[in-house]
């Protein structure tokens, strides 16, 4: 019998590009396997498997693994191993305190910008994203309604014109990231996340720095639904 492939290998991970870091393309194929909990919480991650997997030397897969230390993704125990980490409800709720205040000051800089043209635009950008997640709940595609949810967030700050916002965010969700994920196929979320986004960006467009805060707040704090269901369905998803 073949051996189990250690992550699913989709069409384009059969072959890494030429034009990108070997490291860079396993660290995205390694983080989405992870987010989709084709990689479980707790489970032992080898070097010398994703190597040959990917067909490239241990290096490269070693710094992606770097990578995916520094954002919390795995956890490098000397004599040990890596292992994906677990959840931490201390860290998810702590980046979800962090976003909440960077985020509500997004969307009310975006709310009260003078310029009509840049509030329009984001909004048009923000309303394709949403057409666009509703089409993968239709499809229940888990992992692209997430990675377009993190668009929409990306989209907003950047119309920010502040560079490192949009960055401090990508830093500080990475702890909500995978409970987010397993969040979505609780019945109902699909539909509460696209409301949610529409509340926002409807806030927005009409200009309302107050409602686009509540909205925004109300949309982050959504994760304290979610931890009240994920920890008891999967308590050893968690340290």
């Amino acid at each position: 019998m073949a051996k189990q492939p250690l992550i699913s290998m989709r069409p384009e991970a059969r072959g890494l590009s030429y034009d990108r870091p070997a490291a860079s393309q396993i660290f995205g194929f390694i983080r989405d396997a992870i987010i989709s909990m084709e990689l479980l919480p707790g489970q032992m991650i080898s070097e010398t498997a994703l190597a040959q997997q990917f067909g490239v030397s241990r290096t490269p897969v070693r710094e992606a693994l770097i990578q995916l230390s520094n954002i919390g993704f795995v956890e490098v125990l000397p004599q040990r191993g890596t292992y994906v980490s677990k959840f931490s409800l201390e860290k998810i709720l702590e980046a979800r305190f962090i976003r909440e205040a960077l985020e509500v000051a997004v969307v009310t800089q975006l709310a009260t910008n003078s310029d009509e043209a840049i509030r329009l635009e984001a909004v048009e950008a923000c309303e394709k994203i949403i057409a666009d997640q509703k089409a993968a709940a239709a499809e229940d595609d888990a992992l692209t309604f997430q990675n377009l949810d993190d668009h929409f967030h990306q989209t907003l700050a950047s119309f920010t014109q502040y560079p490192r916002v949009a960055s401090f965010i990508e830093a500080e969700k990475a702890h909500m990231d995978r409970v987010r994920n397993l969040s979505l196929h609780v019945s109902g979320q699909y539909k509460r996340v696209l409301n949610q986004h529409a509340a926002i960006i409807k806030a927005i467009k009409a200009g309302s720095a107050d409602k686009s805060a509540a909205a925004m707040s109300v949309h982050l704090k959504d994760v304290y639904n979610i931890l009240e269901v994920i920890p008891q369905e999967h308590p050893e998803y968690f340290v």
